[in-house]
């Protein structure tokens, strides 16, 4: 089709939000460096360490100022957070009598008992200075516990209890803390704060003794290269990393913390039946795709090969810290709810009358929808509960067909704009084999469009860039005959074909072309065309660019950063904010979205095949090095390079809100980490000479993609500039990118008949049986092609909950914890310039 193109802004807030059988990793020998190279890397460094120097350092006056035959007091601030439900009961019962609940004959029994590390070891055994162990037992203060379930009742997030360590004399600086819980149940610890000076931020989930007998370790926020790493903290450094691999082996229980690979083969359940039989993904070539976290879960009965799945009222396996947060789980229980109940009235209107599952006009839509606003306030909540509120895009629509000039739009301002492409050869060519798919060449002719090109000839418009291509086709072209087999789903492999301002619009499918309406027959066919443009559109959307681009894709990275990377590590603590809820929210996917059977093969057009699809993108498409934004536009051919240019590329369209509004966030996202980078890694030395660092990206790889790790384009980790490249790449993706996709999908695709997921009929054609349906009732048929009324509204409902914003969400840009850069001002410099920045992007908007 030839669009209008006249598009408004992407909203800015949207943009910010936010196995085996593999080679051995070998990191860089010590010695492959030089030792005047290493001397300058270690001046440098020391030269660093002199700058950082903190309060921490007044620790250990107040410490060394002390006589040598006297022990010193520090005191600790200890704020623990625990479930609400659990904190309010477990002081409940100790206040009315049940002491046995908390307290134990023996002291140690039921605490908390810690110890402090320091950042020095002993001159003789070599091994790190340790205070005594101090023990925290807030069931023996009842005015503090009293205090602290005022506290919870009233909405506050953490209990703060004292606690007292006596260290010796020359015991140097807390540098770490060692925690043991003696509980009968897990508590969350937030931090630790020793004499208001050194701050240990825990943020981590601690479990009782019963079921894991290994002391947690806890680092102060000072940042530390492999290499730096204080001599008292180097085996601790090390014993977490290894405690966070794990062996590879065993059933991992919900308590574990341990990262590991494995493939996608738990999505099928061949135990239930042959339709629920899928191929494993990742660890062969017809389905390569990138690894998942490990969960060790036997195999199914009739298939070793497949693990079996999670009961879908249990929870699946995520290493304990990467779970959801309260209040982001009861925001997402309150979405099922209000999902659960808006499916009752489509339910009972589809058990009372058999043909009331398909929508008969424009009204049956609409009354999905809460548009009354004008209700007394009690009816105002209980419509909340049983409609869906209205999309943004609903406001603006007169009918159920999506009119020609937003239909252009959309492709670079709405949901999915990232899909359009300049086009550069006409007619379009397929890169698939023609042996088996036919010829390459498109069915579209110079006729079909020329009388739109506003008088430019086709070669004119190429090289003035005016023409652009949504093109679907050799991404459902090898599996259409399976699709158009599968009951209620019939597809294309569409190619649609764009012009920017004052023209009109033209799709087509292989040897089937739509161009523009001439009368009210064609107008709905061409209605019919755009709704099929729309369904491959929102496939290609959810499979590629939102599941496989920014999840799948990004989860190597963040099991390899908590394998081979120590919460010391300046790298870390850069990512950390930028890999939160992933792995969790990949898990559930597994469980209940990519599954056979699940929401995406039973919404989107694809339908079993949906994965296979995603893989085939993976294998022949995906590039890590073409990830981030500049690449990515040039790739598309919507940029071409200019020098002269801010970006060092031009758009070739000015009004793409996607690309403009995200080249203001990926340059700002790209100068904090280049600052971050060159402050810690002065040369390339230094990013060799890092363990740690290379050991992260060769597992990435390696492991994480081992389907793809032999590929020539995967970018080298040997300078700052790589290492920033690199960085910026995978912060982009997972957060402005993934926001971009996300956050926009039930804004924009939550009215089904402009952005189905499926469609179930094909284009009517004079010698098909239907013809004459479509004839007598073209509206009909229309509405007809789209998902039932059921389908419609759990897809509805599924989108809804998966594109909310959360309660505790972190928009790029803010920070609810600064204290883990509290020592490196210059960082804390750099995050608040461009904390400016994002603020500003959002002005704008």
């Amino acid at each position: 089709m030839i669009s209008s193109f006249n598009s408004n802004h992407i909203n800015s807030k949207a943009l910010n939000c936010i196995p085996w059988n593999t080679p051995n990793i070998s990191s860089p020998p010590p010695n492959l460096f030089s030792s005047t190279k290493r001397r300058r890397l270690q001046q440098i460094r020391k030269k660093k360490a002199r700058d950082q120097a903190t309060g921490g350092d007044m620790v250990s006056t107040l410490i060394s100022s002390t006589a040598v035959d006297q022990t010193v007091q520090l005191t600790a601030l200890v704020s623990v957070r625990k479930s609400l439900k659990l904190s309010i009961q477990d002081m409940m019962l100790h206040w009315f009598g049940n002491h046995d609940h908390f307290t134990h004959h023996k002291e140690k029994e039921k605490s908390l008992v810690l110890q402090l590390v320091s950042t020095e070891t002993e001159a003789e055994s070599m091994k790190p200075k340790l205070s005594n162990e101090a023990i925290l037992d807030w069931s023996k203060d009842l005015n503090l516990n009293l205090i602290n379930l005022i506290n919870l009742i009233l909405g506050a997030e953490k209990s703060s209890y004292e606690v007292k360590f006596e260290v010796d004399p020359k015991f140097g600086m807390p540098g770490a803390i060692t925690v043991s819980n003696k509980y009968e149940k897990e508590l969350y610890l937030d931090s630790i704060n020793i004499e208001g000076v050194v701050h240990i931020a825990c943020n981590s989930w601690i479990q009782p003794d019963k079921d894991s007998s290994e002391k947690r370790i806890f680092f102060s926020t000072k940042a530390y290269l492999p290499d730096e790493t204080p001599a008292g903290l180097k085996e601790l450094r090390e014993m977490e990393l290894r405690q966070l691999r794990g062996d590879g082996t065993g059933l991992r229980l919900p308590s574990d913390r341990i990262y590991d690979y494995d493939t996608y083969n738990d999505i099928g359940n061949p135990d239930e039946g042959i339709e629920y039989v899928r191929s494993t993904l990742g660890g062969n070539y017809t389905h390569p795709h990138p690894r998942r976290c490990r969960t060790g879960r036997p195999p199914t009965s009739t298939d070793d090969n497949m693990e079996s799945p999670e009961n879908e009222y249990k929870r699946i396996y995520v290493p304990r810290d990467e779970e959801f947060e309260e209040a982001k789980q009861g925001a997402l229980d309150v979405g099922n709810l209000k999902g659960i109940l808006r499916h009752i009235i489509p339910t009972l209107r589809t058990i009372a009358s058999r043909d009331s599952n398909v929508f008969k006009g424009y009204a049956d839509i609409n009354c999905l929808y809460g548009t009354d606003k004008s209700l007394p306030k009690i009816l105002n909540k209980v419509q909340e509960f049983l409609k869906f509120d209205p999309p943004k895009l609903i406001a603006g629509l007169t009918s159920c067909c999506l009119p020609d000039e937003e239909f252009g739009r959309q492709a670079i301002a709405g949901i999915n704009p990232m899909s359009i492409q300049r086009l550069t050869v006409f007619p379009p060519v397929s890169k698939l084999d023609p042996s088996t798919y036919g010829p390459q060449e498109s069915a579209l002719k110079e006729e079909h469009i020329i009388g739109h090109l506003n008088g430019m000839s086709i070669q004119q418009a190429l090289e003035e860039n005016k023409l652009f291509i949504l093109d679907c086709h050799d991404i459902f072209l090898p599996y259409l005959d399976q699709i158009n087999a599968l009951d209620d789903r019939r597809a294309y492999g569409t190619r649609t074909i764009f012009l920017p301002p004052t023209n009109s619009d033209s799709p087509s499918k292989q040897k089937q072309v739509l161009t523009p309406p001439v009368d009210a027959t064609t107008n709905w066919l061409w209605q019919i065309g755009k709704a099929h443009v729309s369904s491959n559109d929102a496939c290609a959307h959810q499979l590629i660019h939102h599941w496989l681009r920014t999840h799948a894709c990004m989860e190597p990275f963040i099991i390899a950063a908590h394998r081979q990377l120590s919460v010391m590590h300046p790298i870390y603590k850069l990512l950390k904010p930028h890999m939160r809820y992933t792995l969790k929210i990949n898990a559930l996917a597994r469980q209940f979205l990519i599954n056979a059977g699940g929401i995406i093969e039973s919404n989107f057009t694809a339908g079993k095949y949906c994965m296979e699809m995603s893989c085939a993108a993976y294998r022949d498409w995906w590039r890590f090095d073409l990830e981030g934004l500049p690449a990515d536009l040039l790739r598309r051919g919507m940029a071409v390079p200019d020098s002269t240019q801010v970006h060092g590329i031009r758009l070739v369209i000015e009004d793409y809100p996607y690309a403009t509004d995200g080249l203001h966030i990926w340059s700002a996202i790209e100068t904090l980490v280049r600052t971050y980078v060159n402050y810690y890694y002065p040369d390339a030395t230094a990013v060799n000479f890092d363990t740690e660092l290379q050991t992260w990206y060769n597992e990435s790889i390696n492991l994480g993609h081992a389907d793809l790790r032999h590929a020539s384009w995967w970018p080298k980790l040997s300078t700052p500039d790589d290492l920033t490249s690199i960085l910026a790449t995978i912060i982009w993706l997972t957060s402005a990118q993934h926001a971009a996709l996300n956050n926009g999908q039930y804004p924009y695709g939550g009215y089904v008949p402009t952005r189905s997921p499926h469609m179930r009929r094909l284009l009517p054609e004079e010698h098909d049986p239907e013809y004459t349906t479509f004839m007598q009732d073209p509206q009909k048929y229309f509405l007809s092609s789209f998902p039932s009324l059921l389908e419609a509204t759990k897809y509805m409902a599924v989108i809804d909950i998966i594109s909310a914003h959360s309660p505790d969400e972190e928009y790029i840009g803010d920070r609810k914890d600064l204290s883990t850069w509290s020592a490196d001002t210059v960082i804390i410099e750099a995050f608040y310039r461009f904390s400016m920045e994002m603020k500003e992007d959002r002005k704008r908007d």
